[in-house]
């Protein structure tokens, strides 16, 4: 009886049991190698693998990339393509594919899952489903009510009924949520129908649930220059609010006062990914298409013309080359895009080096960033005059504006130009799992869950009470924060 009762070490477990733990989807890349690491029986293939696989980490690793759904809609020589360029390595591709699903969306920490998302001169965090915001509270952005004018340390947002927070979007003027539930809630100036609650040109200054998508469950948004983008989880378009240039999709140029579905999608597969620049939009297919549609000022649609689109139309110079697209980043004057291979190429104004070429020569169509062919990008993200490229080894390569430091770039004045990419040695010591830009800031957060702040503070949407701004970046104190409010909640 005492022999039944004793705890087993995992080496003591079936090869095939131990196989199907590994292979549950319950462990990232990081851990599979940590476990190969530590433990012979992991290094080993135990007579049970297939000659092709040295260890039995390395035949879990590509069990759950063959269920990933971004390696999945790969073709197969795109498949074989992406497992060469990260040397035949089985983790390192699982790596790849999980950093890229989550550098669109809440991404896992030590600390918890997060998420990150800068507007203009502002900040939204979400840490463990609860959302925390601080910085201007112009036009209601922050979602604490009328009387907040601003906040200089992260606060926590209440919704109404209380639910868990899955994806935020934050924009210029009004911000963005999906709950666990598939609801929509918005809240900042709706003078422009963006935040979709109908013909109310009123602030709203809590966030409130968009009531038309009652029934159709969400997974995320896109907030822009007064119109606002959902991707639900059937993979369908819907949007609101302004539509000067087209950048609703819907083929005409008249605002829509509440979320109107973008059909036109319906006859091309599912949307996978979402993003709203200043006017116009990106969506990108399963298959690895990116459609756009609004203003072309600066050339930002991708299409080598400054003319409109007032339906999504696809970006044929990815699609001649046959290049597999995975996320797209709208900038407020140009754009950059992420591959299935870890490549990173931009395009629209080059003004002050955004589009990282070595110089400030605006690009009509994609144009391939080859001075980062050397490293597997995992995420994109372009905001004013700027651009940041995040690899999968978690370092953060940025080009463009200094914009009031908001580069990170130490030896750099504040209105300086970095014309190349060029890696950001102030965060060398720590693995970046996610970025964000504002307008002047950008915040960081590392797979430790530690949140770094750069560039202007003048309004504390960096979260720091005694700072005007922050040349190097500067950790944030998120947990002091969380514990201050949690101490106010009881003495309440």
């Amino acid at each position: 009886m005492a022999d039944r009762n004793r705890p087993l070490s995992i080496e003591e477990l079936p090869s095939h049991l131990v196989l199907e733990i590994l292979s549950s989807g319950r462990l990232a890349a990081a851990d599979l190698a940590s476990l190969e690491a530590s433990s012979r029986m992991f290094r080993g293939s135990n007579g049970v693998l297939p000659k092709a696989f040295l260890s039995m980490v390395e035949f879990a690793a590509f069990h759950l990339c063959e269920s990933h759904l971004i390696f999945g809609s790969l073709a197969p020589s795109a498949q074989k393509e992406l497992l060469d360029r990260c040397g035949g390595n089985w983790k390192k591709v699982l790596r790849f594919l999980q950093s890229v699903e989550q550098s669109s969306g809440i991404v896992e920490t030590s600390a918890g899952n997060m998420q990150v998302a800068t507007g203009s001169y502002h900040t939204l965090l979400i840490h463990d489903s609860s959302v925390y915001s601080c910085g201007s509270s112009l036009c209601g952005v922050l979602g604490h009510g009328p009387d907040t004018k601003h906040c200089a340390v992260f606060s926590r947002i209440n919704f109404f009924p209380s639910q868990r927070v899955l994806h935020i979007s934050a924009s210029h003027n009004h911000a963005a949520f999906v709950m666990q539930s598939g609801e929509v809630f918005t809240c900042g100036n709706n003078s422009s129908f963006c935040c979709g609650h109908g013909e109310v040109r009123r602030t709203i200054f809590r966030p409130t649930r968009i009531e038309t998508l009652k029934g159709v469950p969400c997974k995320q948004v896109a907030t822009g220059l007064s119109f606002t983008v959902i991707l639900t989880t059937q993979g369908e378009v819907y949007s609101c609010g302004s539509n000067t240039h087209g950048q609703l999709g819907l083929g005409d140029t008249l605002d829509r006062p509440t979320p109107r579905n973008v059909a036109w999608f319906a006859s091309v597969g599912r949307v996978v990914q979402i993003a709203a620049g200043a006017s116009y939009t990106f969506a990108v297919t399963d298959n690895g298409t990116v459609y756009s549609f609004g203003s072309c000022t600066n050339f930002c649609l991708g299409h080598g013309d400054q003319h409109d689109e007032l339906l999504p139309r696809a970006i044929e110079s990815f699609k001649r080359r046959n290049i597999h697209v995975v996320r797209v980043s709208a900038g407020d004057e140009h754009a950059v895009a992420l591959d299935s291979n870890g490549y990173v190429y931009t395009w629209g104004r080059g003004y002050c080096g955004a589009l990282g070429h070595g110089d400030e020569n605006d690009k009509t169509s994609p144009e391939l960033l080859t001075s980062l062919k050397g490293h597997l990008a995992v995420q994109v993200c372009a905001r004013k005059r700027k651009t940041f490229v995040l690899t999968d080894a978690g370092a953060v390569f940025a080009f463009g504006w200094m914009g009031f430091g908001s580069l990170g770039f130490l030896d750099r004045g504040c209105s300086d130009k970095v014309m190349k990419p060029r890696i950001l040695d102030s965060l060398r010591p720590y693995h970046v799992s996610q970025i964000s830009t504002g307008l002047y800031h950008t915040v960081a957060v590392t797979n430790r869950g530690l949140v770094f702040g750069l560039g202007d503070n003048e309004r504390a949407q960096l979260g720091q009470e005694c700072l005007r701004g922050c040349l190097k970046p500067t950790e944030i104190a998120l947990e002091k924060a969380i514990d201050n409010m949690a101490i106010a909640a009881q003495s309440g």
